[in-house]
């Protein structure tokens, strides 16, 4: 909203100093500053009205350490995580920007599919929550609609090179660019791999001509098992006190220099990667969403004050695989977010393995003493703090080694 008063005020009126909101860098400096400052500031009055609602975390005997003394703490605390980015989002970002109606669209409908799961978790005193049917339909329902906007709106675009040059001239440089063309495209990108541009319309390549019109039955379902995947991981990760938010900000950090490079046309030619139109306006979202996540830290920090809940977890996921697919950065979700799907495999491992045991042998054999696989060395005496610390430096770790494959190739 200030964006738009500030275009207002700068091309009608002319008042010097406010051309300066047609910056990203400026307009995502401000909204990690505000999200900072709200998350930490109203993250505390949340917390004292969710105390007062008895919205406390219902914690079941698992035979760990210091799990007692969980009971009983503030949960939904993803509400800060989501305030304190929309409204940064709302006041700084170019509204009319299809990227940041999707990560809006996203936020709110993934927060809603969390909240109604912790509601009945706590007010319900069903500790099984939203059955797992309904969490799936919403997200496939959120996948269909965001697989669909970014295969069939006009807007969603990508350049390619017409063969002919530029000339830009910035600060006193002058830099001869490709001149590009936009079009739509299914294309994304694969990491470590020269030439590295893939078109999912390829895989149906073999039903003969025209075969690209049909891209989106390949598009769509892609863009649905990466939501439901990464919102999944995501949840599993939200185990003990800092993990996912410390993870998840680390993750989307990286998703930042992503997104504003695709989005620069001279940085996407230097780094010769595809440049995405308008897909720039994501990184004031990101700053927003990477302040909100670390002024929830705050409070979620070891002891934490405050759970996020599915409201957060779910939300957290359901951005972060948003983000990448609109970036053109899906394929490298395994890598990125490295720590969700060691949490999610490890949980599938460990029921896949006591199911096969108990059917061959009569008896269900564990591989971790716990899954996920947190918990596993939580059984094995570390302290919370101790994980939680290590998970971030290997967070850290394919962060770097994922933006390295920007140039490693």
């Amino acid at each position: 909203m200030l964006y738009y008063l500030f275009e207002y005020l700068d091309k009608t009126l002319d008042i010097p100093g406010t051309g300066v909101f047609q910056y990203i860098t400026f307009r995502s400096a401000l909204a990690l500053m505000l999200s900072l400052l709200l998350s930490t500031i109203y993250g505390k009055r949340i917390i004292n009205f969710l105390r007062n609602q008895q919205v406390g975390e219902t914690v079941r005997e698992l035979g760990l350490a210091g799990q007692n003394e969980k009971a009983g703490t503030p949960t939904m605390g993803g509400l800060i995580i989501i305030f304190a980015t929309l409204v940064p989002v709302l006041l700084f970002a170019r509204l009319h920007n299809i990227y940041i109606v999707l990560l809006i669209v996203t936020t709110l409908w993934m927060g809603t599919i969390g909240f109604v799961d912790d509601y009945i978790k706590i007010f319900k005193k069903d500790k099984q929550g939203l059955k797992g049917i309904f969490k799936v339909i919403g997200q496939v329902g959120l996948g269909v609609i965001v697989g669909a906007v970014l295969y069939f709106n006009p807007a969603v675009t990508v350049r390619t090179d017409t063969g002919r040059s530029d000339i830009y001239k910035t600060a006193g440089t002058t830099v001869v660019l490709p001149t590009p063309v936009e079009e739509k495209s299914t294309a994304t990108t694969i990491p470590f791999v020269k030439n590295n541009e893939f078109d999912y319309a390829e895989l149906l390549a073999w039903t003969g001509e025209g075969y690209e019109k049909w891209a989106w039955l390949i598009f769509i379902p892609v863009v649905i098992f990466i939501i439901t995947a990464v919102s999944n991981g995501a949840n599993l990760t939200d185990g003990i006190d800092g993990l996912a938010a410390g993870t998840s900000a680390i993750s989307v950090l990286a998703l930042g220099i992503f997104t504003f490079v695709s989005g620069n046309i001279i940085f996407s030619n230097y780094l010769n990667i595809m440049y995405i139109p308008n897909s720039g306006e994501m990184t004031v979202f990101i700053s927003a969403f990477v302040g909100a996540l670390i002024g929830f830290l705050w409070y979620n920090s070891y002891p934490a004050s405050v759970f996020m809940g599915d409201t957060g977890s779910l939300t957290i996921g359901g951005i972060i695989a948003v983000l990448a697919i609109a970036v053109r950065k899906e394929l490298l979700i395994p890598l990125l977010c490295g720590i969700f799907l060691v949490e999610n495999f490890s949980v599938v491992l460990q029921v896949s393995y006591f199911k096969f045991t108990k059917k061959r042998f009569g008896e269900g054999r564990r591989i971790f003493l716990m899954s996920p696989l947190h918990h596993h060395y939580q059984k094995k005496g570390y302290h919370e703090s101790k994980i939680v610390t290590r998970f971030w430096i290997v967070a850290i770790m394919l962060a770097i080694l994922s933006i390295v494959t920007l140039k490693l190739r």
